[in-house]
């Protein structure tokens, strides 16, 4: 056990209770505990399994290659329409962690497999991903900015395009493209 994530857990305002009873079902599976991007991350030979997070809602155990496991029980969650690998399991209670006990170990012990197989996702390219037409106008518009976007890291490209296209309004794309025309001419990320 890692006294980063006893710290991590003691600090937890909400859901205390299953993230300790998650911790020990995971555990159980011999992965080793660490805390990656402030949160309990547990992996078999440096290789990323699981990690347990929470949410206003919900706690959770995300697996990085859930969506190469086979989900017999129904019971992994896609996070958001974009997410391409990672999968959840969600809990509300400690009775739900309980009951769905022998469903995290066995998901857990396929997830492991998966990692030992060497199985990869194969992520969407970048593009494949929709070009919001405010932001093509202002490429044909903007010396530079096309060059400038094709420059940047696939990820990067990645983040924009998903900010600029998950705007519901037209002119709301066109305020989001203005904004972000600076941090991209310049080779910043989204959030750079």
């Amino acid at each position: 056990m890692n006294p980063k994530v006893d710290a991590y857990i003691g600090r937890a305002k909400k859901w205390q209770e299953e993230l300790m009873e998650l911790r020990a079902i995971v555990l159980d599976c011999h992965l080793t505990e660490e805390l990656k991007w402030g949160v309990p991350c547990y992996t078999d030979q440096g290789s990323n399994i699981v990690l347990l997070h929470v949410f206003k809602e919900y706690c959770a155990i995300l697996f990085f290659k859930g969506a190469l496991l086979n989900d017999a029980d129904g019971v992994l969650v896609q996070q958001t329409e974009n997410t391409q690998a990672a999968r959840q399991i969600r809990f509300t209670s400690v009775d739900e962690v309980s009951k769905l006990k022998a469903t995290v170990k066995a998901y857990i012990r396929q997830a492991i497999e998966v990692e030992k197989a060497g199985l990869h996702i194969d992520f969407k390219k970048t593009a494949e991903f929709t070009v919001p037409e405010e932001f093509q106008a202002k490429m044909d518009e903007t010396p530079g900015l096309k060059a400038a976007f094709d420059a940047l890291t696939p990820g990067r490209q990645r983040a924009y395009l998903l900010h600029f296209a998950a705007a519901k309004q037209s002119k709301t794309r066109v305020a989001r493209v203005e904004k972000y025309t600076p941090n991209i001419l310049s080779g910043k990320g989204l959030d750079d």
